[in-house]
Parts: structure tokens; sequence; C-alpha cells
């Protein structure tokens, strides 16, 4: 097995491109050997929808595309990037906000705490960012 294993797709700034980040992050970890029905699988679409939204609505149509990344080390972590090119850093509303949407980023520091991983964002060249989402690999890749 390979120390490191990538895979990304671009794809444009557009609310259908969400279910083609998933089916895309779908098919990369079953080759990974995740089955489709783990239930980390299923933590990982939720994550990669909800960043993808986020790189969609929050971007205010200035990032005409974003890209989802996904990196796994030594069979260990697995890593889930989603780059736009918004200056703008995903912000926690509080939680007396009463909205119909905003939660996205409470859900995803919810799930990756619950995986035992972490969140961190950071810049890129162009001056947007990358969210990034660590968590541990416990399925061995193939």
């Amino acid at each position: 097995m390979a120390d490191h294993l990538e895979a990304s797709v671009t794809l444009p700034s557009d609310p259908v491109s969400v279910a083609t980040a998933r089916r895309r992050v779908t098919e990369v970890l079953t080759e990974w050997g995740l089955p489709e029905g783990a239930e980390a699988a299923d933590t990982v679409r939720l994550i990669v929808s909800e960043l993808a939204t986020n790189a969609i609505l929050h971007t205010f149509g200035q990032s005409p595309t974003f890209t989802v990344v996904l990196q796994l080390e030594r069979d260990e972590t697995l890593r889930i990037g989603v780059t736009d090119s918004h200056p703008r850093w995903p912000q926690r509303l509080p939680a007396a906000v009463q909205q119909d949407n905003g939660r996205g980023l409470v859900i995803i520091r919810s799930l990756t705490a619950e995986s035992g991983g972490r969140l961190s964002v950071t810049p890129t060249a162009d001056g947007g960012k990358t969210v990034w989402i660590r968590l541990p690999w416990t399925t061995p890749a193939l």
C-alpha cells in the first residue's frame, strides 16, 4: 500500500455539484476499501455535502468553482479538503440565531469531533481558503 493516496475533483459552484461531489467521494472511498454502506462513509459524505454547500452558498458567486480533495495518509488518516477562492473564512453562527439554514459548520464540527477528528482552515495562494477535516482511517485500503 502506498503511503499516500490522493483524489480530487473541481466542480462549478452550482447546487447540483453537491451531489456530484458526494458521488465522487463515494467512488474514491470504495476504491480505497471503505464499504459504501459503512457509517464512516456516510459521515464523510455528509461532511463533504456540508462543505460543498458552504463553498457554493457563502462565497456569494465570487468563487466560480470549488475543489474537493481526499488524501489517505499511511492507512491511518483521511483528510478531506474543500477549497474555494472567496476570502471569507467559515464562521459559526451564535446558538441564539433562529434560521432555517446556517448550521452547516455546526454539523461539520459535530461529525468531526464524534469521529475523533479535527477541523482546520488554511489560506490559499489566490486569497481563498481550504477547509480541512482530518479523520482517523480505520478501514485498511486495498
